[in-house]
């Protein structure tokens, strides 16, 4: 079950917004609204982004898109430049939703916060990728300790448009919506590891499509470095490694294609399902 968190001060980690009134009040705003039409099964609603909100989308996309000419795959600036993603104003979620449904099959949904990993994954069962509408505090446009408009728009939905990724996606929610805990745990590390972190080897360079780090100004400049313990990506290894989301990741995992992955990982996943 999905709730809006209605004071952001009892998040676990450390919040730019967490005593700005005005801030909160418009995070539950966006809240409110989305969580009525999830409620009436309807699209996405159209949220009217205020100046400010329009800025720290533009100032974060000004900061981000040369890193990514630079580091990001080409799958996911080929995908981005397909959508209609501005760089001027936020987009709203139920045009990305159009777009990527005509494209790809699958979709985006507004959910109003943080919510449940069986929930969140089970959602690709349903070729849908549940998004938060609010946007990071201005104060620090650099960063976010929660899933935001930018992390989600930037880092997750344009991978959304490669069909290797969206097969892989859609076992992975296959499969949580059968998983017991233990296995549910190995879900969420295959996704820690990839859809959120993930690297892919293109060619002599290794690139970024994992939404954490796309959408992160330290994390995709400190995961390529020398510090970070880049692997091949192994699917035993992956599910059995333990991640830790408050600080800047020191293992990471490369695949060759989104294809091996989606193979390396089909019997594992289909294990899950069938039971």
């Amino acid at each position: 079950m999905t709730t809006p968190i209605k004071d952001i001060t009892f998040l676990p980690l450390d919040h730019p917004g967490a005593k700005d009134l005005t801030y909160r009040a418009r995070r539950d705003e966006i809240a409110a609204v989305t969580l009525a039409a999830r409620l009436e099964g309807k699209l996405p609603p159209a949220i009217a982004y205020t100046r400010e909100e329009d800025a720290t989308w533009k100032t974060v996309l000004g900061k981000l898109k040369p890193l990514h000419l630079d580091l990001a795959s080409k799958s996911y600036l080929a995908a981005r430049d397909l959508l209609p993603i501005s760089t001027e104003e936020v987009p709203q979620l139920a045009a990305l939703g159009q777009a990527l449904r005509d494209f790809s099959g699958f979709s985006v949904g507004a959910v109003e916060g943080l919510v449940d990993g069986r929930t969140f994954l089970g959602a690709f069962a349903e070729g849908k990728m549940l998004c938060t509408q609010y946007i990071r505090h201005a104060s620090r446009p650099e960063y976010t300790p929660e899933p935001d408009v930018v992390h989600e728009v930037i880092g997750h939905v344009p991978m959304f448009m490669n069909p290797d990724f969206v097969a892989f996606s859609r076992l992975i929610g296959q499969a949580a919506l059968k998983a017991g805990p233990e296995d549910l745990v190995k879900l969420e590390r295959l996704y820690w590891f990839t859809l959120e972190f993930g690297l892919i080897q293109e060619g002599r360079d290794t690139r970024i499509y994992g939404a954490g780090l796309l959408s992160s100004f330290g994390e995709i400049q400190h995961c390529l470095g020398a510090e970070v313990d880049r692997r091949p990506f192994d699917l035993s290894e992956v599910v059995n490694t333990d991640y830790e989301y408050s600080q800047m990741q020191g293992k990471l995992f490369v695949i060759d294609s989104f294809e091996q992955l989606r193979k390396l990982s089909e019997p594992f996943l289909n294990s899950i399902i069938h039971g």
